[in-house]
């Protein structure tokens, strides 16, 4: 259909105008565009993520430890400790974010670091030091410190650690994967010696208290 005055307007056959036409080809490309840059932007986030700086990002195999490597403490682990003979001191003991827990009679003790029987002997040998004679301690894991999920999972946040767990389980516990998620696998962050390493993972492989799981966005 035509007019036939001045500024007179074509419209296709589907009632647009060319003008119309070509305001939605701009919008298109507009759009195209800002996709693209969201997904470079989050591809730039995860690469910061996971990585942190490049020295500390590594093949699964750095994250594991011989499989009778003792479990060592950290701050959120809650230990039952057991004064033989001695009620008022045997109770449950929270390691605080310093790595300390706090016991009567001698005060904090140091348990980040050590395993449950190097902390035994360092309570015997303080509870020895004035106040018992021949104290014999046991210790041993209440409650192992909490995990963390983060990323493109429907429920991101922390959640009780679960012995034997993997990290296709800690991503189920976190509700499963978003929409938007890289399921070929996850990177894992931990501290190793002191030191957070990164690492990135099958989804098979197991989880240790304290870590950091982080899922992917896929950039297709």
């Amino acid at each position: 259909m035509t007019t036939g005055a001045r500024g007179s307007t074509f419209l296709n056959h589907a009632g647009l105008t060319s003008k119309q036409k070509a305001g939605g080809r701009i919008l298109r490309v507009r759009i195209v565009k800002v996709l693209n840059m969201r997904r470079l932007f989050a591809g730039l986030v995860a690469l910061l993520v996971l990585s942190g700086c490049a020295q500390d990002f590594h093949e699964a195999s750095a994250l594991r430890t011989p499989a009778n490597a003792p479990y060592t403490l950290a701050g959120g682990d809650r230990l039952r400790v057991i004064v033989f003979g001695q009620d008022s001191l045997s109770n449950s003991y929270a390691i605080d974010g310093a790595g300390n827990i706090q016991m009567p009679l001698i005060g904090l003790v140091q348990a980040y670091g050590m395993t449950t029987a190097s902390l035994s002997r360092a309570i015997e040998e303080r509870l020895r030091a004035g106040y018992l004679r021949d104290p014999r301690v046991a210790v041993e894991v209440e409650a192992f410190r909490p995990f963390f999920v983060l990323g493109e999972v429907t429920a991101s946040g922390q959640f009780p650690y679960v012995n034997g767990m993997t990290v296709q389980n800690a991503i189920a516990i976190a509700g499963g994967f978003s929409p938007r998620a890289s399921q070929s696998g996850a990177a894992i962050t931990r501290m190793i010696n002191g030191r957070q390493v990164t690492a990135s993972v099958p989804l098979s492989e197991p989880v240790r208290p304290g870590d950091t799981i982080t899922v992917r966005e896929r950039f297709f």
